[in-house]
């Protein structure tokens, strides 16, 4: 088979698999959804509008059978790590870019700041509490670069669970000996991660210029349009 042959057959099967559960458990979307999907399909393209449409499903399956957190966190990682991954430069025409959840959906892809943020804003309306969740910024000794992920807390003094784009299976902190933290948040809280655990606390998240634009543009649903279209 040739390569671009390849390519399309597996696009369809990725976009396939992102409309499966929603096929299987269709579900009626509240009013707000369905502006949303209706936002980044005129915005983004039809294709685009499905992979909303299928994320917006899913936190809705979540919220009606109640999914415990540990069903959460696998879901939420397993739809979103099926996205491409590009960096800022290519996709948005920056050398650092946060884009919200609808951005990073409409786009198919992005890098791992964009994983992290889609994952930790889908766990917050699945119900987690905000204090058990961090966006954690890290250094990967295997890329010899800096990299971000999600961290769950089960108790205030556990070991966090780690939730990555790269080793896509959920894994203990303990476990991952790649990773070395430098700083973590959330949306109240900056710390600095001198060990492997809670780190120190540094003030509040709203220091970091990033995340008040993200915020500010997801609370408003400010799209900004990639300079590639993953669609094409």
């Amino acid at each position: 088979m040739v390569p671009e042959r390849r390519r399309l057959l597996s696009r369809r099967w990725f976009y396939l698999l992102l409309l499966l559960p929603g096929l299987l458990f269709a579900l009626p979307l509240a009013e707000e959804d369905l502006n949303a999907i209706r936002s980044v399909t005129d915005f983004y393209g039809q294709r685009a509008g499905k992979r909303m449409q299928a994320w917006r499903e899913l936190i809705q399956r979540g919220k009606q059978q109640q999914w415990d957190e540990k069903r959460a966190l696998t879901e939420v990682n397993r739809f979103f790590n099926q996205m491409k991954f590009l960096s800022d430069v290519v996709l948005w025409g920056k050398n650092d870019y946060w884009a919200s959840p609808m951005e990073f959906i409409g786009a198919g892809g992005g890098d791992c700041e964009d994983y992290s943020i889609a994952k930790y804003f889908s766990l917050l309306e699945l119900g987690l509490n905000d204090e058990k969740l961090r966006m954690v910024y890290v250094k990967s000794l295997t890329y010899q670069q800096f990299h971000m992920v999600v961290a769950y807390y089960p108790t205030p003094a556990a070991i966090p669970l780690i939730l990555d784009n790269i080793d896509v299976a959920i894994k203990p902190a303990t476990q991952r000996k790649d990773l070395v933290p430098v700083f973590s948040f959330n949306g109240s809280h900056l710390w600095l991660m001198k060990e492997r655990g809670q780190g120190q606390l540094a003030g509040s998240s709203s220091r970091l210029t990033l995340w008040n634009d993200l915020r500010s543009r997801f609370s408003s649903e400010k799209l900004k349009r990639p300079k590639l279209n993953l669609d094409d």
